[in-house]
């Protein structure tokens, strides 16, 4: 059992930090250097896990992004950049189940009917909780109106703050490391 425990911990804390890129798409004659600065819109956030500290956050998703853009020569300018940055996210939360298993005496008393009547069906057993963070980003030219990149991600959030700097950064650099 406590194998069990112990590799379900690794699995989980792994899970955490891993950052699944679920999108990325650029326009063919997109080219990052053809652009000198960029304006966001206005960013959103939604969801039925989202914290107080989601304004926080889309702060430091918005710094990051300068971060990644800086070395390209792309600079953050208040209104009426070259490129517009468009950014959602989503904060969901989501119920970690595993399987029913005959040999498991908790599992058993829940669908043994009787000596006679045995019955035994597969369910899904209810393990724990966690919150999903996913975002978008959409850059778009604002000389033609076009959508010239985008680019997605999605990861299980940590559950202290402390720990969300960390992963945004590293999440923003996945998605802008070929731009």
């Amino acid at each position: 059992m406590k194998k069990i425990i112990i590799v379900l911990i690794t699995a989980v804390a792994v899970s955490c930090s891993s950052v699944n890129i679920t999108g990325l798409s650029k326009s063919s004659d997109f080219n990052i250097a053809s652009y000198k600065s960029f304006s966001f819109l206005k960013a959103d956030a939604g969801g039925d896990a989202l914290l107080q500290d989601h304004k926080e956050n889309m702060e430091l998703i918005k710094n990051a992004i300068e971060n990644e853009l800086k070395p390209h020569g792309v600079s953050r300018t208040e209104s009426n950049g070259d490129l517009i940055i468009n950014i959602g996210a989503i904060v969901s939360k989501e119920i970690q189940t595993r399987p029913t298993n005959i040999t498991d005496a908790a599992d058993r008393q829940v669908s043994y009917i009787g000596q006679r009547g045995y019955e035994w069906q597969t369910g899904e057993v209810e393990v724990g909780t966690y919150r999903e963070g996913s975002v978008i980003i959409h850059l778009i030219d604002r000389a033609s109106n076009n959508l010239v990149w985008q680019g997605s991600a999605e990861s299980v959030l940590p559950n202290k703050q402390k720990n969300i700097p960390k992963l945004i950064d590293q999440t923003i650099k996945e998605l802008f490391k070929d731009i």
